[in-house]
């Protein structure tokens, strides 16, 4: 097999070294257009996994570089003259003109051809008699350019101005510097990779590259700048650059993210940076890269997949086995990316909270990731935290989520919320019974700190199905009495009742399975926002008359009443998720011409009048929350991110205390991005932006997700649904595997606690199953 490998980064050298290792016959030319001692970067980070399949792949490279390795074990977060260092993390780094050196000599002993100063044409030509082209040409690569409607390509730009430099200071951990100017923040990454110099990578948004007149200097200037500016860290030595040949602001670059919907087309493949990228501040894209080269040359030298008739499907078998990893480190990436570029929402942290929430910034390291890596620091951090949650300092170590928090009057006794989840398990009158007095009942007993119900309507025509629960008749009020004095005799769970009005959505068959559709008899009129059915084939809705808004929002407070009466201690109204407010707030369902239609504010003005007039009628000193949907997962033409800031600070100043932040339902066809944790950035976004707290909610299931999610600032409660349904001690089991002994077990209940938390002890004090059996044959 013939192969021209175009590209001789990492990415290039290293997929010939494992192609020659696989099958000694094949001819595997790189082909560089620069110099073999040229290089433009500084140093590259690996993790100890990525050695290890080094290792696997070519002992004989991977003890060379090896070698060459620069260990470190902390990070240091630096703001002002506060300095946090945890440990345990276990970087290793290496210079980019190393590595290259040493791929460049292995691929010698393997007899890889390796031509440099040669320009490669794009329109490939020169290589039709090779088997196979590769194209590795990096971020920038002139292959996917020529051919990107083959390719699919779809590269973003992002919105920092970064500069990759180096220095003779050597950094003894992966230190973050931030440094405050009159234009905004700038910040350095840095750390060392051998034993004579750091990466020193400096960044900042533009309004402050601009505002720092950085768009106007040439390199020298810059340099001399970013050294004023660092002096403090780099302890008199000098800034470094091996990009001399670029002019003036060239220097500075925006990351580009690139992404392809296919990474080959007949005998031509994309390859590392070429194919996707992942973003410096995580330390990845080399890593990706010669994981590409791996798992490429394995497929091509599976048996008789470097036949021509049979490389196309090698090629998409190479994809498809990559594809979900690299998207795994890409949405990491995009994490980390955007936590750099909106650091303005988190550096008026505490700088305890500050170094934790970018430590945890790409979701790949959690809560317990770091007490792994560096308990004391992580004790320190959970002291911290509840300290500034009111407990004693010389109280036992306190994990974040079984903190205390207060809402105006109200004390929970810690952070654990049941999110409101329908149940379908009302008769026609909407009258909750034992089902929900043993529903929620179980859930208070097993540890939560407040439980909102499913959504509880304030009218009969403003109910989902026939078998949802209402607050509007006196036979309702007593039923939930029942079940909040029960939960109140019982536990020290608080309970919130969440009002709504179903509006489009109503009218449909009680069945979890196929919602929204319509009953096929004993309907009852709709109303919405405008005359359009939420579903395909759904009942039109009239669109409502400002008649119908003074009806609706006097059903509100009377509901609000009747949840005094039924002795709730909070409200939370349903303004998310398509039902009768969201069809207002969302431009996907609401069509209006006049003033309750078209701009945001506007949008605003029926659900802001139901939230005024619910504040007033409960109190001052009860709490009141508000559910919307962040976005509606539809781009610019739905509700997005940045209109949800604007919905929370309005919904704050009519009286809101807490923004419980979902997202989508709006529509039918909208299709969310889901993952671990996905809604939890909106929540992020809405507290640090609008500076309002909220509720995190959305594929939240562990107890390490939940104190990440509190102890890095994203939200102040978090609310767990569907782990609730199958688990209604939860928060009990959670406190059982923390060892935490201050999460209140009911008396009936304690032994069992107790059993759990020595039981789970044990086990991860025990040895491996099968270890003794494996010593006693050795």
């Amino acid at each position: 097999m013939q192969i021209a490998c175009l590209g001789g980064g990492p990415a290039g050298l290293y997929f010939a070294i494992s192609m020659k290792l696989r099958d000694p016959g094949c001819e595997v030319e790189v082909i560089e257009r620069n110099k073999a001692g040229d290089t433009f970067g500084w140093g590259v980070v690996f993790s100890d996994q990525t050695l290890e399949n080094l290792s696997r792949n070519d002992p004989v490279s991977a003890e060379r570089i090896a070698a060459s390795f620069a260990h470190w074990d902390d990070i240091e977060v630096v703001v002002g003259d506060h300095v946090e260092r945890s440990g345990g993390h276990g970087f290793i780094g290496i210079g980019r003109k190393r590595l290259l050196n040493i791929l460049q000599d292995r691929a010698r002993e393997l007899d890889v051809r390796l031509t440099f100063e040669t320009e490669f044409d794009a329109d490939l030509s020169a290589y039709a008699d090779r088997d196979l082209i590769v194209a590795a040409d990096g971020v920038n690569s002139r292959i996917r350019t020529a051919y990107e409607d083959r390719f699919d390509v779809d590269i973003q730009t992002r919105a920092n101005k970064f500069m990759w430099l180096g220095t003779p200071r050597l950094f003894d951990a992966f230190a973050f510097l931030f440094e405050p100017t009159p234009h905004g923040w700038i910040w350095a990454h840095a750390y060392r990779f051998d034993d004579s110099t750091s990466t020193f990578i400096v960044e900042c948004s533009e309004a402050t590259w601009t505002g720092l007149g950085f768009d106007e200097m040439d390199q020298a200037e810059t340099i001399a700048a970013c050294e004023r500016i660092f002096a403090r860290h780099l302890e008199g030595q000098p800034l470094l650059t091996n990009a001399a040949h670029l002019r003036g602001s060239a220097a500075w670059i925006n990351f580009r993210r690139v992404l392809c919907g296919t990474w080959s087309f007949d005998k031509v493949v994309l390859l590392g940076d070429a194919a996707h990228t992942a973003h410096f501040s995580i330390g990845s894209g080399t890593k990706l890269a010669l994981e590409d080269a791996i798992k490429l040359a394995e497929v091509i030298t599976r048996t008789g997949s470097s036949e021509p008739d049979v490389l196309p499907q090698a090629l998409a078998d190479y994809e498809q086995e990559r594809r979900v990893e690299v998207l795994k480190i890409q949405n990491s990436a995009r994490n980390s990316t955007e936590w750099f570029e909106t650091v303005d929402r988190y550096i008026g942290f505490e700088p305890e909270q500050f170094a934790y929430s970018l430590l945890t910034r790409s979701q790949r390291v959690s809560h317990e990731n770091l007490r792994l890596r560096d308990p004391d620091w992580v004790a320190r951090i959970e002291g911290w935290f509840a300290n500034r949650s009111g407990v004693a300092d010389d109280a036992a170590p306190t994990p974040p989520m079984f903190t205390p928090y207060e809402i105006r009057r109200l004390e929970l006794a810690n952070r654990i919320v049941v999110s409101p989840v329908l149940t379908y398990a009302c008769a026609q009158d909407a009258t909750p019974t034992d089902f929900h007095l043993v529903h929620y009942g179980a859930r208070a007993l097993g540890g939560a700190g407040l439980i909102i119900t499913e959504m509880t309507a304030v009218a009969p025509d403003g109910r989902i199905t026939p078998a949802c629960p209402g607050l509007y008749n006196d036979a309702q009020v007593v039923a939930w009495r029942r079940l909040a004095d029960f939960v109140h005799a019982n536990s020290a769970a608080k309970l919130c009742v969440q009002l709504g009005h179903a509006g489009p959505r109503g009218a449909t068959l009680a069945d979890p399975a196929r919602p929204d559709q319509p009953l096929p008899t004993e309907g009852w009129p709709l109303i919405a926002a405008s005359a359009k059915p939420y579903a395909a084939g759904g009942q039109t809705p009239a669109a409502m008359t400002e008649a119908d808004m003074e009806q609706v929002t006097a059903a509100f407070v009377q509901a609000t009443h009747r949840a005094r009466d039924a002795g709730f201690d909070m409200i939370e109204i349903q303004a998310g998720h398509g039902f009768l407010l969201s069809s207002f707030l969302t431009p996907l369902l609401n069509a209006r011409a006049d003033d309750y239609g078209g701009p945001i504010e506007n949008r605003l003005r029926f659900p802001l009048a139901v939230v005024r007039a619910v504040r007033q009628a409960w109190g001052e000193g009860r709490p009141l929350s508000v559910r919307i949907s962040a976005t509606d997962w539809m781009g610019e033409a739905g509700v997005t991110p940045a209109e949800a800031v604007l919905f929370a600070m309005a919904f704050r100043q009519a009286g809101a205390d807490l923004i419980d932040v979902s997202a989508g339902e709006t529509v039918p066809e909208a299709r969310p991005v889901y993952g671990r944790m996905f809604q939890t950035p909106f929540s992020d976004r809405i507290r640090n932006e609008a500076g309002r707290p909220t509720i995190a909610v959305g594929n939240i299931y562990e107890a390490d997700q939940v104190n990440s999610i509190l102890a890095a600032g994203r939200a102040d409660l978090v609310a767990l649904g569907r782990p609730h349904l199958v688990d209604p001690a939860w928060t009990l089991r959670a406190a059982a595997e923390a060892g935490y002994r201050g999460a209140g077990a009911p008396a009936a209940y304690r032994l069992g606690q107790m059993q759990l938390e020595r039981n789970l002890r044990l086990k991860l004090s025990a040895p491996p199953e099968g270890a003794g059996v494996k010593e006693a044959s050795q």
